[in-house]
């Protein structure tokens, strides 16, 4: 009977547990009247991959070095740190369980990496005082390759002739 009884809570755990707007889902519950004990439970979900948590330590580990480059790069507070190291951790979780899920479909994936990175830099953006934040943004956008300002302002492009007009 418990057996019974725990099934449905297991599906509605697990329906509950993906996110709404990519799961279908059709659950039918049938309960007979006091007497007859059985209850009769059909799930099914589509479209959704597997919910799989990545291992702890891999994204302690990742999470740690983020926020012990920054520690050193940004001279983060103790009280900075330990907010920014929780930032970090849920960002790093996100990632790399959609990584897990979404290893065949890379447009989910750029999505959720996409969606992670935006509310990162939200909350770090709380978190650092405006130079720190400064410095931060500097850094990624030479990483991620974002040409800054003086860069863009150079020679026209190929083709484009000079700017003045010719006879």
């Amino acid at each position: 009977m418990k057996l019974l009884l725990l099934s449905p809570l297991l599906a509605l755990a697990v329906l509950s547990a993906a996110p709404a707007a990519h799961a279908q889902a059709t659950v039918k519950t049938k309960v007979k009247p006091a007497g007859q004990p059985s209850v009769k439970t059909k799930t099914t979900i589509a479209d959704e991959p597997p919910v799989v948590a990545p291992p702890d330590a891999v994204v302690d580990a990742k999470a740690n070095a983020l926020t012990a480059n920054m520690q050193q790069n940004l001279a983060l507070t103790p009280q900075q740190t330990e907010k920014v190291r929780v930032i970090n951790r849920r960002a790093v979780e996100q990632v790399e369980t959609g990584r897990l899920r979404y290893k065949a479909d890379p447009r989910k994936l750029a999505g959720v990496v996409e969606s992670a990175g935006r509310s990162r830099l939200e909350a770090l953006k709380d978190v650092l005082n405006p130079a720190q934040f400064g410095k931060y943004q500097r850094k990624r956008e030479e990483k991620m390759g974002v040409p800054n300002v003086q860069g863009v302002q150079g020679n026209a492009a190929p083709g484009l002739g000079s700017g003045v007009p010719s006879e």
